[in-house]
């Protein structure tokens, strides 16, 4: 690798358990390549069960000391972990890149994001409230207070490693409780340098372990330990529902953010110039491999013309290439298998009557690259309308009326993000109450702030990560009953 860093330590390779590095002997190790240029970026040790459960005892063994500390210690840690991050954006940003493939500019973003999170919840920490209950008799008094429920267990996805983890650790943190990550094996690096900079930061041993490794092994043990009592997942809506069952068994709490299907729809009276800025913004970043990203784009039909022809040509500006490049704001998909779904859901739309506008094909420089896409002529039947293409392709859906646009919004499992464009005041409330989806964006593309609430509905997942909320996913309500409380003589 090329990659040069300031602080090269920053580059970890071993397993995290108990606030030391291990690397068994004899211990596999895995490639992390660069999505650009297929270069080995580091091997990195493969973790099992066996350490998966060394990583849960420790994180055990960690929790009564943690949870006891006070609020505001746990805040001013996690407070220098958000300070920590920063400091080191340039570094943590080119191990992103290096890892994950997209564009260094949108890697410091996705990073400063992410230590965001270590902020909000910092102050958070500290406004963990119980209540005093109105009393039904004289001699006692009720009260409900909040605790953490204790060891915690994050599996993230390689899409935003660096948004991801501090989304879940922070509040897991804010809490009380301890936590053990199994990382997604595309983007271990970004966890490895989180958890050298969290240590830093003063976060005691065992409070925060990362475990890279396998799904069948890591995972499994993740979602089944009794001592696991929560269990926090970022990913597929198929590997969500398994991890469901399997943490069913012993009836833990879950937080699931899984799959979408984000339609865009830009009404007749919109802004044109906001509504094909807002469009690229959550179609086109990080490649289109977002959860929240648009899926399906529905113009109406008096401004669909207009629309398609400047989406086309602003796509088709776009400059791919290697996320270190100067200028560039597409790179590679994550491997192969992502290039390929693109290709199908392409061809698969052409065979139905669509037509490319721009792109459409692998992109000349090879490897994983794809061209930034426009298709027009899109309908109900094709496979990119009902899956998604996780990748840089923009089907556009022409409708005619507001009702027409909701009910096909709606017509899907899925129920994460959805965007709209129109300047009508009636209309933002009418369809903002109407779609069927936790996340709404008005006159906008992008939406996340660590002080809100990010959750789907339907089969897009269970619980809430950021804002106030965020916190609550963490913690255990327990009444507490007080009698034999004389009254004064």
């Amino acid at each position: 690798m090329s990659m040069t860093l300031t602080d090269p330590t920053l580059l970890r390779a071993d397993l995290h358990i108990d606030g030391q590095w291990l690397a068994p002997a004899g211990r596999p190790r895995f490639a992390v390549t660069d999505p650009a240029t297929g270069a080995v970026v580091a091997d990195v040790v493969k973790g099992n069960a066996d350490d998966a459960r060394a990583a849960i005892a420790a994180a055990d063994a960690a929790l009564p000391a943690w949870r006891a500390r006070p609020a505001k210690e746990r805040s001013q840690i996690l407070r220098r972990w958000h300070d920590l991050i920063m400091a080191n954006l340039e570094d943590l940003a080119q191990l992103l890149t290096a890892e994950q493939g997209k564009p260094i500019a949108e890697a410091r973003g996705e990073i400063a994001y992410g230590a965001a999170f270590y902020d909000w919840f910092a102050d958070e920490a500290r406004r963990i409230y119980g209540d005093v209950i109105p009393s039904y008799a004289a001699d006692r008094r009720l009260f409900a207070i909040r605790q953490p429920i204790g060891v915690c267990a994050a599996i993230t996805p390689w899409n935003f490693p660096m948004a991801m983890i501090p989304r879940k650790a922070a509040p897991a943190l804010a809490a009380g409780c301890t936590m053990v990550l199994k990382p997604a094996s595309a983007t271990p690096l970004s966890a490895l340098a989180l958890a050298e900079l969290g240590a830093r930061a003063g976060l005691p041993a065992g409070v925060f372990n990362v475990v890279p490794g396998g799904a069948a092994e890591v995972g499994d043990v993740l979602a089944t330990h009794p001592t696991v009592r929560k269990l926090t997942f970022t990913g597929s809506t198929e590997v969500g529902r398994t991890l469901m069952a399997r943490a069913s068994a012993t009836i833990k709490k879950v937080s699931l953010e899984l799959g979408g299907n984000a339609p865009v729809i830009v009404f007749d009276d919109a802004d044109l110039d906001a509504a094909i800025a807002g469009t690229i913004a959550t179609k086109f970043r990080n490649m289109g491999q977002t959860c929240v990203c648009a899926n399906r784009i529905y113009v109406q039909a008096g401004i669909h013309d207009r629309f398609v022809a400047a989406l086309a040509a602003a796509v088709a500006a776009m400059k791919v290439g290697n996320g270190v490049d100067d200028g560039v704001n597409q790179g590679p998909l994550i491997d192969m298998a992502a290039v390929e779904k693109c290709e199908a859901h392409v061809s698969d739309a052409l065979a139905k009557g669509a037509r490319i506008v721009t792109g459409g094909a692998r992109h000349a420089l090879g490897g994983s690259y794809f061209a930034p896409t426009v298709l027009a002529d899109a309908t109900e039947d094709m496979l990119i309308a009902a899956e998604e293409t996780f990748g840089p392709v923009a089907p556009v859906f022409k409708f005619a009326t507001e009702a027409e646009a909701v009910e096909r919004a709606n017509a899907t499992e899925y129920g994460l993000a959805a965007y709209f464009f129109t300047t009508d005041a009636a209309r933002i409330w009418r369809v903002g109450e109407a779609l069927e989806y936790g996340i709404i964006g008005i006159n906008t593309g992008a939406t996340s702030y660590e002080g809100a609430p990010f959750g789907g509905w339907k089969e897009s997942g269970i619980g809430r990560e950021g804002g106030r909320t965020g916190i609550e996913e963490f913690l255990e309500t327990k009444y507490l009953c007080m009698a034999g409380i004389a009254p004064l003589a």
